[in-house]
């Protein structure tokens, strides 16, 4: 196994056959750390980390700059059952991408 040990996914984790939905996974790990600032299910070991991994062991810290849209991306990311994950179409359609997409890329 190879990679960084927060962002890999429950089925990764128990070394069982995985597809694309690891990195709609990944996807929902790096929108947590990057509004947090921290990996969901970093630990104090990296044996405790797997089993928060494998637990989906996912709390959202109070903090006034991080909506229940963004909250509702992540828990619809981070979802041990990898057939019940959002599918990319799913994730573009999704209320917060939609409204902190900037197809243009422009500054507004």
């Amino acid at each position: 196994m190879c990679g960084t040990l927060d962002y890999l996914a429950p089925e990764m984790v128990e070394n069982k056959a995985h597809d694309y939905a690891v990195d709609n996974w990944t996807l929902g790990i790096l929108c947590y750390e990057f509004l947090y600032g921290v990996p969901p299910f970093e630990a104090e070991s990296q044996a405790d980390t797997f089993k928060r991994i494998m637990k989906v062991d996912l709390s959202f810290p109070a903090s006034p700059f991080v909506s229940l849209e963004a909250k509702n991306l992540i828990s619809q990311l981070l979802v041990k059952d990898s057939s019940r994950r959002l599918s990319l179409q799913k994730i573009m359609e999704h209320p917060w991408i939609v409204k902190n997409a900037n197809p243009m890329g422009s500054c507004n």
